[in-house]
């Protein structure tokens, strides 16, 4: 792993460390997440949750409507309430909120997502590459990524 990544909760009831790099790390635009956040964007960390380490604190699940009908699994800390991970739709990736990190200047996104409904007023880095909704995560992630999620569905 390049950089030892801990993070937690607001409380510090809630603590975790990242025993590897993560997938890949997006900067999502979408209406739920800015709703979901209060914030203009999220920057979440793509991991298996298996290599996320509980270090102190049991986040709740807490399911959240999206607009599509369907349900987000938000992972909070039971004391302060604040989001650290969430899930969508296959439990074993978690994606991991890059503002829980105690170093959050230390991750840059791989990509921005839902950008057809960024905020007008945000200017987005040129060097990055940015999608108006999703991607094919085959012409995306890297081959290292893309067979670590591989081995994590056999198991």
């Amino acid at each position: 792993m390049s950089v030892a990544r801990d993070g937690g909760c607001a409380c510090g009831a809630v603590r975790y460390r990242l025993t590897s790099d993560p997938l890949f790390t997006h900067c999502c635009h979408c209406l739920n997440c800015q709703r979901q956040t209060g914030s203009a964007f999220v920057i979440n960390l793509l991991i298996e949750a298996d290599r996320i380490e509980l270090l102190a604190g049991d986040p709740q699940p807490v399911d959240v409507p999206r607009d599509d009908g369907s349900k987000q699994r938000i992972f909070r800390c039971p004391i302060c309430q604040v989001a650290v991970f969430s899930e969508y739709g296959r439990p074993e990736v978690r994606f991991v909120r890059g503002g829980t990190l105690d170093q959050p200047a230390g991750v840059t996104p791989d990509v921005h997502i839902f950008t057809r409904s960024k905020l007008p007023w945000l200017a987005l880095p040129k060097d990055t590459r940015a999608f108006e909704s999703f991607y094919k995560i085959d012409e995306v992630w890297s081959d290292d990524s893309k067979q670590r999620v591989r081995w994590s569905r056999r198991r």
